[in-house]
């Protein structure tokens, strides 16, 4: 039995759910800049891993690479055990990779129930005429499965607030059946306090799940720490720690960060 087949123990000492994704020495170039340079990364089911870096560190890069928008030069990627080589954004959705990035890709002049289907509507078939209340219903089970309160299914996504819109967006790739790996980018970023606090819960909700794991992009070190597993930080292309939340703290993520530039 493999080590993804008979899982692990954390720090904590409790058992841990098989690996969803596991990056292996992968590297990426554009022309002279080595944007990824011999990347370890992976993260389990049930998990949310922090992915914190500085600006220009790679971690978009490492985004697109993990979701099928570049192929790595070198390394490979095993997806729940098997090396897959993705050939697409659309190819990586397909397996079950999804991402939340800070636009949302969301069409404000629709109803928050079309918005959760965009892509994805449901029929009638063989006429294409839209199953408006069908995708009404399970829109607002969908909603209500982890806790967002929206009143109304049929309210224009552009009078929500920026957290209602993000949750939505959130909702939107978790209600999707082939879900296995969410991928958020910076989802607090522009935030007010109460705003960051509801998707904060809606992570820690989705974490109770434990049917789904997830990769945080996040420039706030206290909001990792509260919510993530496990955190990374990528720096120059690297990933030059992997430790777990309960064992480190904003003050030593910081000054790791700091001590590249010279900082005190």
């Amino acid at each position: 039995m493999t080590a993804q087949e008979e899982g692990s123990v954390t720090a904590g000492g409790a058992e841990t759910a098989p690996e969803v994704i596991r990056a292996e020495h992968i590297s990426k170039r554009f022309g002279a800049v080595q944007a990824l340079k011999d990347v370890n990364l992976y993260v389990r089911r049930g998990e949310i891993l922090g992915l914190i870096g500085d600006n220009g560190a790679g971690k978009s890069t490492l985004i697109k690479t993990l979701t099928g928008f570049h192929r790595p030069d070198q390394g490979r990627l095993l997806f729940n055990g098997t090396e897959t080589a993705l050939r697409s954004v659309v190819h990586a959705r397909s397996l079950g990779i999804d991402t939340v990035f800070q636009d949302l890709a969301m069409i404000n002049d629709l109803p928050v129930y079309l918005n959760l289907f965009l892509n994805r509507e449901l029929t009638h078939r063989p006429l294409p005429v839209l199953r408006r209340s069908e995708m009404r219903r399970r829109a607002r089970e969908a909603l209500d499965s982890i806790g967002i309160s929206i009143p109304s299914v049929d309210t224009e996504v552009g009078q929500l607030s920026g957290g209602q819109r993000q949750a939505i967006a959130v909702a939107r790739s978790v209600y999707a059946e082939s879900t296995q790996l969410l991928l958020l980018d910076e989802p607090l970023a522009a935030m007010g306090a109460k705003e960051g606090g509801q998707i904060l819960r809606l992570l820690k909700r989705l974490k109770e799940r434990r049917d789904i794991a997830i990769i945080l992009i996040a420039h706030n070190y206290a909001q990792i720490v509260d919510i993530c597993d496990r955190v990374n930080l990528l720096q120059h292309g690297e990933i030059t720690l992997d430790r777990a939340s309960q064992e480190t703290s904003v003050s030593e993520l910081l000054e790791l960060v700091h001590a590249e530039y010279g900082v005190n």
